[in-house]
C-alpha cells in the first residue's frame, strides 16, 4: 500500500511541508539540492507523490542505519543517484516488503486517471513525468460551431414561439447570410471584424440587412446568457450597416382610383369583381381580406369586421390565424361603392376560395386577370390599395386618429411613417404660404 494513499498525485510544495513536518522553504531546499524531484505545470512547482515516498523510505533508512536525525541540507553539487542503482543500505526492502517485479498503479492529471506500468520506481518515476509533460496545460474547453448552436437556438427558442411566416423569414436568414457567412467558425472564435464582413458583402436595401442582424443578435446574446462568450461582437459601436432605403409604397393617383371604380363592372369573373371592390376601397391588408367570411361583411349595417388573418408562409399553403395585433381585429365602415358587387357567400365558408382560401398564386392570377379586363396600365398590388385609402382618408379628414383606426395601427405614428403620403402637390404648398403672408 502507498505510503501516502490519501494525498493527491501531484503534490504543492505546501502540501509537501506538511507531510514532511517541515516548512515549504525546507522544501524548496530540497528540490534545489536534488534530493525531491519536481516538474513545473503551468509555471506551479509540483512533486510526484511517488518522489515523495521514496524520499521518506531513503530518509528513514538513512536515520535507522546511522542513527542520526534528518536535518535541512545544505545544496551541493552532488549528483543524485539514479533509483535503481542506491547503496545497499539505502534499497534496503522494509518488512514483508520483497523486490518488486512489476509495479501498477493509478494516476490522476487534470481530472483524467491514467493506468502506469513499471518493472521499477525508476521506470515508474520516468513515465509519470512523462505523462505529466504531455498533461501540463488543461485541454481547453470544447467549443460550439455557429451552424449547430444557432440551428438548436432557432428550433427550439424561436421557430415555435413565433408566427410561421416571421419563423420562415428567420431561417432565411439563416440559411442564405448567416450560416455561410461563419461556416466552420465557432460561436466563441466570431470577431467584431467577422461580423462586419458579413453586413458588408450582403447587398440590396438595408431593411434585408436589419433582418439579418435581427437573428443574429438574438443567436449571439443567448450566446453570452450561456456563457460561451463575454460580449456580442455585433454591439460593438464599430458595426456600420449601410445599404440602400428601401422604396415606399407609392399610392395610386386619384385619377387611377376612379378609373378602376367606373371599371369594375367590366370585370367578367364575379369573383375577381368582388375582390377589387373589397381591396381597393378599403384600407384592408391581403392577408385580412382573404381571412373575410361570409358573416363578416353586414350590409345591412355597412360594416366589415376583420376577425382573422390568412397568411401563406410557404407561398401556396394557406395559414388561418388570428389577426396580426389586438388593434387590427376591428370593425371597419362598407363603402356603399362596394356592396352592389358582393357575392353570395355559404355561411362559414370564405368570401375568396369558399371552404379553402386563396393562396398568394391564385390572388396574383386573380389582380392579372382584373388589370386585362379593365384595361388598367399598371400591375393591381394590393399593398397599394392599403396604402392609397389611408392616405386619401386622412388627407380628407386630417383625423389621423380617424386613419389609425381604420388601420388597425397600435399607434398613429405607424400610419404617418408608412401609409400615410400626402396629395398635397409643391404649388398647393407655395399657395399656402401666399396666402399666409399677403398682405
Amino acid at each position: 500500500m502507498s505510503l501516502l494513499e490519501q494525498w493527491p498525485d501531484l503534490l504543492t510544495v505546501q502540501e509537501a511541508a506538511e507531510i514532511l513536518r517541515a516548512t515549504p522553504a525546507q522544501v524548496v531546499d530540497f528540490i534545489r539540492a536534488q534530493k525531491i524531484s519536481c516538474t513545473e505545470i503551468a509555471g506551479k512547482t509540483l512533486i510526484p507523490r511517488q518522489y515523495s515516498e521514496n524520499f521518506i523510505e531513503k530518509s528513514c533508512k538513512v536515520c535507522y542505519n546511522k542513527g542520526v536525525e534528518i536535518s535541512t541540507p545544505t545544496p551541493d553539487s552532488q549528483e543524485t543517484p539514479h533509483l535503481d542503482n542506491c547503496k545497499s543500505s539505502d534499497c534496503t526492502p522494509f518488512q514483508g516488503e520483497i523486490e518488486m517485479a512489476k509495479i501498477t498503479r493509478t494516476v490522476t492529471i487534470n481530472g483524467v486517471k491514467h493506468w502506469i506500468r513499471a518493472s521499477t520506481e525508476q521506470e515508474y518515476a520516468d513515465k509519470l513525468l512523462k505523462l505529466v509533460g504531455t498533461q501540463s496545460t488543461a485541454p481547453e474547453p470544447s467549443k460550439h460551431l455557429f451552424s449547430d448552436y444557432a440551428l438548436t437556438w432557432f428550433e427550439t427558442y424561436s421557430k415555435p414561439n413565433i408566427e410561421t411566416v416571421t419563423a420562415t423569414t428567420y431561417k432565411r436568414q439563416l440559411t442564405c447570410h448567416l450560416l455561410p457567412a461563419f461556416d466552420g467558425l465557432a460561436v466563441e472564435d466570431i470577431t467584431t471584424d467577422d461580423v462586419q464582413r458579413l453586413f458588408n458583402g450582403m447587398t440590396g436595401a438595408k431593411a434585408t440587412k436589419d433582418k439579418a442582424r435581427m437573428v443574429l443578435n438574438q443567436i449571439l446574446d443567448a450566446a453570452v446568457e450561456d456563457g460561451l462568450i463575454a460580449k456580442s461582437p455585433l454591439r460593438s459601436k464599430r458595426i456600420k450597416i449601410t445599404g440602400k432605403a428601401s422604396q415606399p409604397t407609392a399610392p395610386y393617383t386619384i385619377e387611377q382610383m376612379r378609373y378602376l371604380v367606373q371599371h369594375i363592372g367590366d370585370i367578367q369573373d364575379p369573383i375577381d369583381r368582388a375582390y377589387l371592390a373589397i381591396q381597393a376601397l378599403h384600407p384592408l391588408r391581403l392577408e385580412e381580406v382573404l381571412g373575410l367570411q361570409a358573416a363578416d361583411i353586414d350590409p345591412e349595417n355597412g360594416a366589415i369586421h376583420i376577425c382573422r388573418a390568412v397568411t401563406h408562409p410557404t407561398r401556396n399553403q394557406p395559414e388561418i390565424k388570428d389577426t396580426k395585433t389586438r388593434s387590427s381585429a376591428r370593425t371597419i365602415g362598407l363603402s356603399a361603392l362596394a356592396v352592389p358587387h358582393l357575392p353570395q357567400v355559404k355561411e362559414g365558408e370564405f368570401v375568396f376560395g369558399g371552404k379553402r382560401p386563396l393562396s398568394y398564386t391564385q390572388v396574383r392570377k386573380m389582380c392579372d386577370r382584373i388589370k386585362r379586363d379593365t384595361g388598367f396600365t399598371e400591375n393591381i398590388t394590393p399593398i397599394r390599395f392599403r396604402t392609397t385609402v389611408l392616405t386619401d382618408l386622412y388627407d380628407q379628414t386630417k383625423d389621423i386618429k380617424l386613419a389609425q383606426a381604420a388601420a388597425g395601427h397600435t399607434t398613429s405614428a405607424m400610419t404617418l411613417r408608412y401609409y400615410v403620403k400626402g396629395r398635397e402637390t409643391i404649388s398647393k404648398a407655395a399657395a399656402v404660404v401666399d396666402r399666409a403672408y399677403s398682405a
